[in-house]
C-alpha cells in the first residue's frame, strides 16, 4: 500500500480543485501549497473522495511543474487506484510519465558514459550527487541536464503508482505495456536501479495460449494462461491443471497453494504455506526455465510459446504466496492435443541435459 490508512475525514474534492487551479495559473507558491494539501487530503478522505479524486490527479501529471515531485503525486493518484478508483482512467498519465522518467534515465547514462573516462561508474541514484559539475558533465541547457538527473535520481519511485494500474487491469497492461518494457529492461540491465517490480508488471501475459508438453507421457495441451507474476506462480497453475485435472501423474498442489495463486482477493499478509514443485520446466531447446523467472521468458516457437515439462531433476519447494498480492492469476484447459500434434511439437524440442534417465 503506498499510504497508510487515516480515519479522520476530509474535504479531498475542494483540495483537488485548488490544486488543479493553482496549476492552471501556473502560480508555483499556490501550487506548493496546493500539492502538500492534496498529499495531506489523499492519506485522510474517505474512499468514496479518493475514488472520485484519482482521475483528476493523475489528469495533473502533464501539467505539473516538471522539476517538482510528480512522482508522489502519481503516488496519491496510485492510493486513489488502491482505494477504488478506475484504473483504467488513471493510467495513461501515470505511465506516460513513467515512460518518460526510464527514458530521460537511459539519456542520463549516456551522457554520462559518453562525456567520462571508461573506468567511470554511473553514479548511484540519489539527489546528493546532482550539482554544477554534474550538469556540466551531461552538457546541454542547464534545465534540461537538470530533468535527466532528477529522472535518474527518481525513477524508481514510479513503480507504485505503475503497479497500482498495471496489477489492477488487463486492459492496462494491453494498452501501455509492451510499449514502456523494453525502456525498463534497458535501465534495469545498468544495474544502479531495482526496477523488479516494474518489470515484472509490465511482462505480465494475459489470455495468452501456451502450448505445454508433458515428456514423461507423450502428451501435449493447450493451456490459456493471464495475469500470473512468475513462474513460480504458473508452475502451481500448470500442476493443478493437469495434475489435479487428472491428465498427467503426480503429486497435486495443495488446496491451498491453489487458492493463493487464484483467487481474486490478496492475502493478507505473508502465510506460510508452501508449495512443492511437480516438474522441470523447460525450453524448447532443453534449457531450464527458472521459477523464479517469468512466463514471458518461455520462448515462441511458430507463434506458440511453447513449454516443456518433464521429470524435476530435484525436488523444490516455494513460498506459496503470488509475487503480485493484486494479480491473480488463471490457466485454463482449452483442449488436449492429438497424438499427432503432440508429436508435431516434441519434434520441434530438444532433451534437457539436466534430466537423469535411466540406461
Amino acid at each position: 500500500m503506498i499510504f497508510k490508512r487515516k480515519r479522520k475525514a476530509s474535504g479531498l474534492t475542494a483540495t483537488v480543485s485548488e490544486l488543479e487551479e493553482a496549476v492552471a495559473a501556473r502560480d508555483g507558491d499556490r501550487t506548493e501549497r496546493a500539492f502538500t494539501a492534496v498529499m495531506k487530503g489523499v492519506q485522510s478522505a474517505s474512499d468514496p473522495e479518493r475514488v472520485l479524486a484519482g482521475a483528476r490527479l493523475a489528469a495533473l501529471l502533464p501539467a505539473f511543474p516538471p522539476t517538482g515531485p510528480r512522482p508522489m503525486l502519481a503516488m496519491a493518484a496510485g492510493f486513489c487506484v488502491e482505494r477504488g478508483a478506475d484504473p483504467v482512467a488513471c493510467a495513461e498519465p501515470i505511465l506516460d510519465s513513467v515512460h518518460r522518467d526510464l527514458l530521460d534515465a537511459l539519456e542520463f547514462a549516456r551522457r554520462w558514459t559518453a562525456t567520462g573516462a571508461a573506468k567511470d561508474e554511473l553514479p548511484e541514484p540519489d539527489e546528493k550527487i546532482i550539482d554544477d559539475a554534474l550538469l556540466a558533465r551531461l552538457g546541454g541547457d542547464v534545465h534540461e541536464a537538470t530533468l535527466l538527473a532528477l529522472a535518474w535520481c527518481s525513477v524508481e519511485e514510479w513503480q507504485p503508482p505503475a503497479l497500482a494500474v498495471l496489477c489492477r487491469s488487463a486492459e492496462v497492461r494491453r494498452r501501455h505495456a509492451s510499449a514502456i518494457l523494453p525502456t525498463c529492461r534497458d535501465l534495469a540491465a545498468l544495474e544502479r536501479h531495482d526496477l523488479k517490480c516494474l518489470a515484472y508488471a509490465l511482462a505480465v501475459l494475459d489470455d495468452e495460449p501456451l502450448v505445454v508438453l508433458h515428456r514423461p507421457t507423450g502428451t501435449g495441451f493447450e493451456i490459456r494462461i493471464g495475469g500470473i507474476g512468475d513462474n513460480f506462480q504458473l508452475h502451481t497453475l500448470l500442476a493443478h491443471v493437469l495434475i489435479g485435472g487428472g491428465h498427467v501423474p503426480g503429486t497435486r498442489p495443495s488446496a491451498e497453494s491453489v487458492r493463493l495463486a487464484t483467487d481474486p482477493e490478496p492475502a493478507q499478509g505473508r502465510t506460510r504455506a508452501i508449495a512443492t514443485g511437480a516438474f522441470e520446466l523447460l525450453a524448447p531447446d532443453g534449457e531450464r526455465i527458472w521459477n523464479e523467472g517469468l512466463p514471458d521468458d518461455i520462448p515462441v516457437v511458430e507463434g506458440r510459446r511453447l513449454l516443456v515439462l518433464d521429470e524435476p531433476a530435484y525436488q523444490r519447494s516455494w513460498d506459496a504466496d503470488r509475487f503480485f498480492p493484486h494479480l491473480p492469476g488463471t490457466a485454463d484447459l482449452a483442449r488436449v492435443l492429438t497424438a499427432d500434434e503432440t508429436r508435431a511439437w516434441l519434434a520441434r524440442t530438444s532433451p534437457s541435459s539436466l534430466i537423469r534417465r535411466p540406461s
